[in-house]
């Protein structure tokens, strides 16, 4: 496995990464050359409406890969979640024709939790934070642990 998942011969290559939820999908973008990500916006799941989103997303940052978070309990088994995020990341490779990774997100979202509160308590952030705030944070994780050279699972043992 290489060590890490950012382009080897320089050239830049950009992925959009996606915190799953059943009501939220927290997304991000980040760069291969650089390692870094950061959040873009949290898209509400009703009806199909989040697909159409996610066509002017890759429309717009044009990905050459997609990301999705898999939850995991702590000790690794599988959560009422996982199955319906390795079935979206299926639907997303299917209908954008994009090769889909899968990235363990165990505590992605203490995390970005953390992360938020830290951004708040030195300026950097006024608001209060909302559970969106925490989705597209999750998913900034999530890319930047892919970025640093997190193995992609594999999909016959996601769930």
């Amino acid at each position: 496995m290489p060590e890490s998942n950012r382009s080897r011969d320089g050239a830049s290559a950009i992925v959009l990464g996606f915190d799953f939820g059943t009501q939220r999908i927290g997304v991000a973008v980040g760069d291969t050359v650089t390692g870094a990500a950061r959040p873009v916006c949290t898209l509400e799941r009703r009806g199909d409406t989040h697909l159409q989103r996610i066509g002017r997303l890759i429309a717009e940052y044009a990905p050459q890969r997609l990301l999705v978070g898999v939850p995991y309990n702590m000790s690794g088994t599988a959560t009422s979640l996982t199955r319906p995020a390795v079935d979206f990341a299926r639907e997303l490779e299917q209908r954008f024709g994009l090769p889909v990774a899968l990235v363990d997100e165990r505590q992605s979202s203490r995390e970005a939790e953390a992360a938020l509160r830290e951004a708040r308590r030195t300026g950097q952030r006024r608001r209060r934070t909302t559970h969106a705030d925490v989705d597209r944070e999750a998913a900034r994780v999530i890319v930047e642990r892919w970025l640093a050279g997190e193995p992609a699972l594999d999909r016959s043992r996601a769930c």
